[in-house]
C-alpha cells in the first residue's frame, strides 16, 4: 500500500506526516528562496531533521525501520516563493488500538 502527501509550504509550515516503510519519494519544486527540512519520527511528536534542500529536486530512498516522515520550513529558513513538496512511499497502517 502507497500513501501520498503534497502540501504548498512557506515559513513554518509542514507536510501531514506519512507512515513509511521500504522504497519513498520526495519531490520538491516550485519557486522559493528557502531551506525545506525533511524529518522523521518514531512516535510523530519528536522529529529529528535527516535532510535539507534549497532547491527543486526529486529524491529516492528505502527506509528499513518504520517511522514518521513529513518536510516542511521552519521559521527563519523562508524568505520568499512557494515549495511545492510531496513525500510517496509505502505506508504501514497503524496498529494502535489493534488486538
Amino acid at each position: 500500500m502507497f500513501t501520498t502527501v503534497t502540501a504548498d509550504l512557506q515559513e513554518n509550515q509542514y507536510t501531514d506526516s506519512i507512515r513509511i516503510i521500504g522504497p519513498f519519494a520526495l519531490s520538491i519544486s516550485g519557486t522559493f528562496t528557502a531551506t525545506v527540512t525533511v524529518q522523521r519520527s518514531q512516535d510523530n511528536v519528536s522529529w529529528f531533521d535527516v535532510d535539507t534542500f534549497t532547491a527543486a529536486s526529486e529524491e529516492v530512498g528505502n527506509e528499513a525501520v518504520l517511522y514518521y516522515y513529513r518536510a516542511g520550513i521552519k521559521s527563519g529558513e523562508y524568505t520568499s516563493g512557494t515549495a511545492t513538496v510531496s513525500l510517496h512511499g509505502s505506508y504501514a497502517p497503524s496498529t494502535k488500538g489493534a488486538r
